[in-house]
């Protein structure tokens, strides 16, 4: 049940580089799974430069020319990205553009069944859009790629729990009109699979009400009264279980002690805010719901650090888990309904 990873280095105009060397660099992340370093073989060399470790590779041609017992790090060179043609510590569409080109890439090696999963260092959202990929998020452009109908979503996940998302990329004055019982079952749906190959069986999910003090009884608004309370009661009474709704000023509170696996929000500062004020270094965002694994660590670039060797592999490495862990668990459920 080794699962067969593709790590991507990320923008070449940031930390990501360091990040996937300083990755490497740890004995057990070849003990975990398999991987295939796929990109720029001068990104991979940046990256080591940045680090100050050297990690041997060796060129592939294809997945299937790797050799996973030997010390050298298997390597497919797209070369498409020259680091001399890019200032560090910049925003640059064309980086954007390149490293929406790597990931396609890879996203067709995973739909070709050659990858059972992704991890990619961080990225910019607003370097990928300006670079032609017309897409909110990465998340919509890894549903687009993949063909994906149906709900699917961010999740972000820290040691003390995960959030999934009733809205997300989205203007705050659209997302209230946004929350909707569709989008709440969704949310919901998507945290009990998740969680559940995290191996929680039986997960506990607390949910965020949407108005200050869950509304006050109608006093701040009446969503909760209205449409989130009426739609878990009526998810439970299908077997979909949840706690809620909570205010979201002590949810998360409830959430740090323990009392919830996973906490579904109404939209993403209301989450985003709790998971990075906890777990900034160690935070994780999963695309969940679609049927290629990708996983990233939640911050960013980190233009302000690029280049000085600085950068915490805390998240990263912890991304590279949970793309190890959601691969494992797809593995074996497809041998069990093999059996």
């Amino acid at each position: 049940m080794k699962p067969l990873i593709g790590l991507m280095l990320g923008d070449v105009t940031g930390i990501g580089p360091e990040l996937v060397v300083k990755l490497l660099a740890m004995k057990e992340t070849r003990e975990r799974a398999d991987v295939v370093v796929i990109g720029d073989a001068r990104v991979f060399e940046l990256g080591m430069k940045d680090a100050g470790t050297t990690i041997p590779y060796m060129k592939i041609a294809r997945i299937a020319d790797a050799d996973h017992s030997a010390a050298a790090v298997p390597l497919i060179d797209l070369g498409n990205i020259d680091p001399a043609l890019f200032t560090r510590g910049e925003l640059n569409a064309e980086s954007g553009r390149l490293t929406g080109e790597t990931l396609k890439t890879m996203t067709d090696l995973a739909l070709a069944d050659e990858l059972d999963g992704i991890c990619f260092a961080p990225l910019n959202k607003a370097a990928l859009h300006r670079g032609g990929w017309n897409y909110h998020d990465e998340h919509q452009m890894f549903a687009a790629w993949t063909g994906h109908s149906g709900y699917f979503g961010e999740v972000n996940i820290i040691p003390q729990f995960s959030t999934f998302r009733v809205t997300s990329h989205v203007a705050l004055r659209k997302a209230v009109d946004m929350v909707k019982p569709d989008r709440i079952e969704g949310a919901l749906t998507l945290a009990h699979n998740t969680m559940r190959a995290f191996g929680k069986q039986n997960p506990r999910i607390g949910v965020a009400a949407l108005n200050p003090h869950g509304g006050e009884n109608g006093l701040f608004g009446d969503e909760e009264i209205t449409i989130i309370k009426p739609t878990l009661d009526a998810l439970r009474a299908k077997g979909l279980d949840s706690m809620g709704p909570f205010p979201s000023d002590t949810v998360f509170i409830k959430a740090r002690r323990g009392d919830f696996d996973a906490v579904v929000i109404m939209y993403h500062d209301q989450g985003q805010i709790a998971t990075k004020l906890l777990g900034f270094s160690q935070g994780v965002t999963l695309t969940g719901g679609l049927k290629t694994v990708y996983a990233t660590p939640a911050h960013g670039v980190a233009y302000d650090i690029v280049g000085q060797g600085t950068a915490d592999v805390g998240a990263m490495h912890a991304a590279f888990g949970v793309a190890v862990d959601n691969a494992v668990a797809r593995k074996q459920a497809a041998a069990a309904v093999a059996h």
